[in-house]
């Protein structure tokens, strides 16, 4: 392979991490409805889950609410490792919502994976663990009145919407 293919790659490979946001990252940010949110290829999915009851936003990467209403969507509810299994169906309920029901009481363990399928798009899928602790910023930590933090330069810390980046498409 030549010296330049290689670079480009890895250089790509360097890059790619930067471009997609972790679920760690994504448990930072303060949502619009309250709940947990995950990327899903072109999708930021937001996950309501209580018991016996989820409710599914979507938006695409500029937080733009997107159609739900020809599409189709289940969840898989799993409490804890080797715990029982629930599979809810979500049906659309609104201009991008989708809505579930199902006999299921959540845990801190539990984990919902959600596929997701509408028109015109590819299946997507995301993990949440809703009941997980929230994890703050250190973006969020401010400094005691008049005096900077040690050895680290001023910031911003990013907008809660975290508009105006980029992120990996598929």
């Amino acid at each position: 392979m030549n010296k330049t293919v290689v670079a480009i790659l890895l250089g790509m490979a360097i890059t790619l991490p930067t471009w997609a946001h972790t679920d760690d990252y994504l448990d930072t940010l303060t949502t619009a409805h309250g709940g947990q949110l995950r990327m899903a290829g072109p999708y930021h999915l937001e996950l309501l889950a209580k018991d016996k009851e989820l409710v599914l936003y979507v938006t695409d990467h500029g937080d733009n609410p997107v159609k739900t209403e020809s599409g189709a969507a289940k969840a898989t509810i799993r409490i804890g490792k080797g715990g029982a299994v629930t599979t809810v169906k979500l049906e659309p309920a609104g201009e991008n919502q989708m809505k579930g029901l199902g006999e299921f009481t959540l845990k801190p363990e539990s984990v919902i994976v959600v596929f997701v399928k509408l028109a015109g798009d590819e299946a997507q899928s995301a993990r949440f663990t809703p009941l997980k602790p929230k994890v703050k910023a250190a973006a969020t930590k401010k400094p005691a009145a008049n005096k900077p933090p040690a050895n680290k330069p001023a910031a911003s810390a990013p907008a809660p919407n975290h508009s105006g980046h980029q992120h990996m498409h598929h």
